[in-house]
């Protein structure tokens, strides 16, 4: 079981009563213009990838972490890695943390830290990656903060309330390797 700690914060791996959260992250229409979902799932679906959520990161391709605050457990947030590419020592990463009151709270900042020492250090990945939309500032000075470093813009990528959007990726070099 990964559990990662921060200051004021850890990461830990998902458990079964982490369904609700999840549910409600999933579900939530506000988010899902940076997640990439366009339909609901169902408490069944992911009851599903929770009893799947043991499975290796290089066996499942991503990994997702809860965000939690103290010990007893509620998450606040995720993070996850993604499209994981072990022959190329490359994955995306993504945040939520899903509270406006839990936001603004350096939460997200120390979230992303761990998890990119954990890729760099215990992965051993080349590089890291985000797509951002052009219009989440906050995103875009979380991971610029970071030293991730725009690389390009897709054009009319995303298209939220009948209008496109940009999005750029985002891309992190791990100069230790």
């Amino acid at each position: 079981m990964i559990t990662l700690k921060g200051d004021s914060i850890y990461l830990r791996a998902l458990e079964p009563q982490d369904l609700e959260f999840i549910y409600s992250i999933e579900n939530d229409e506000n988010i899902w213009q940076v997640s990439n979902t366009q339909t609901p799932y169902s408490r069944f679906l992911i009851k599903q990838y929770l009893e799947n959520a043991h499975q290796d990161i290089y066996e499942a391709k991503q990994l997702r972490l809860a965000i939690c605050q103290d010990e007893d457990f509620p998450a606040i947030g995720l993070i996850d890695l993604f499209d994981f590419d072990p022959r190329n020592n490359r994955a995306g990463i993504g945040i939520v943390v899903q509270k406006e009151e839990n936001q603004g709270k350096n939460i997200g900042s120390e979230a992303l830290e761990l998890l990119i020492k954990y890729s760099f250090y215990n992965l051993n990945l080349h590089q890291l990656y985000a797509n951002i939309g052009v219009q989440n500032v906050a995103s875009v000075a979380l991971f610029t903060k970071f030293g991730f470093k725009k690389i390009g813009i897709k054009k009319d990528w995303i298209l939220y309330h009948n209008h496109y959007q940009d999005e750029a990726i985002y891309q992190l070099i791990n100069k230790q390797i």
